[in-house]
């Protein structure tokens, strides 16, 4: 099978210390799933395709093109969704953030917005559904700082779209809204995503990559979400009840 998204045989070392061992990976299109408990290494890996992280050993390459610790070529073709933080508190609005996005991407100088950028803009807003254009993030809920980091990694259409555990500040309500977007997304776009619960993306679920650190499985949602396989990553926290198994540990 041809890989949109190919990591090669990556080891990720901090302080002597693998984070990432002889990991192979092949993303071809549709959602996937990475999970794993705390520390696991799901964001080192999100960070290392973004090129943020260099590897040890081992090749990330995008459409057969390597980008293997190049975050310059890497950030025009993957948009990213971090794990909401305070550093999104600010007094920009909405829409500033996702037009500075679309500028920032620009490979022309000098990067004034043009009528083009502005509507593109309000495209992609209306694509995820965010009607508050006008307000500073400050004044915005979880679920809708959401909606704008979306849509600032989309503006530009990127081919593949990492979100690291996007559904972590966002209300019962707003999260079945915001996995049916990302489900929507999915039909046309790569997007890799880190969770603690599979269970709301499942049915969007093309594999599920089951990490933690140098234990990796990777497979149809079927196949690894076995108590055998979460048993190895998440230990005592998997456990089975009746004819389900369950992550008593998720967040």
């Amino acid at each position: 099978m041809a890989c949109t998204l190919e990591v090669r045989d990556v080891d990720v070392v901090f302080n002597g210390e693998y984070i990432l061992k002889g990991l192979n990976l092949c993303f071809d299109g549709g959602l996937y799933q990475i999970i794993g408990p705390n520390g696991s290494g799901k964001t080192t890996l999100l960070r290392t395709i973004l090129g943020l992280i260099k590897p040890k050993k081992g090749k990330i390459l995008l459409k057969g093109e390597d980008i293997t610790g190049k975050p310059e070529k890497a950030s025009y073709r993957v948009g990213y969704v971090p794990q909401l933080s305070k550093d999104f508190d600010l007094p920009v609005t909405a829409f500033e953030v996702v037009l500075d996005s679309l500028l920032l991407h620009r490979k022309r100088f000098p990067r004034f917005a043009s009528n083009e950028d502005v509507e593109r803009v309000r495209e992609v807003l209306n694509l995820v559904r965010l009607r508050e254009w006008d307000k500073p993030l400050n004044e915005l809920s979880g679920g809708q700082i959401q909606r704008v980091l979306l849509a600032r990694a989309l503006v530009y259409d990127p081919e593949v779209l990492l979100l690291d555990e996007p559904l972590s500040a966002i209300d019962p309500v707003g999260k079945v809204e915001f996995v049916e977007l990302i489900g929507e997304l999915s039909k046309g776009k790569l997007v890799l995503i880190t969770s603690h619960d599979p269970m709301l993306f499942l049915k969007h679920t093309k594999e599920i990559v089951v990490l933690n650190r140098t234990f990796y499985r990777v497979g149809r949602p079927d196949e690894v979400l076995t108590l055998e396989v979460l048993r190895e990553v998440y230990g005592e926290s998997a456990i089975k009840v009746e004819d389900h198994v369950h992550i008593s540990d998720a967040h």
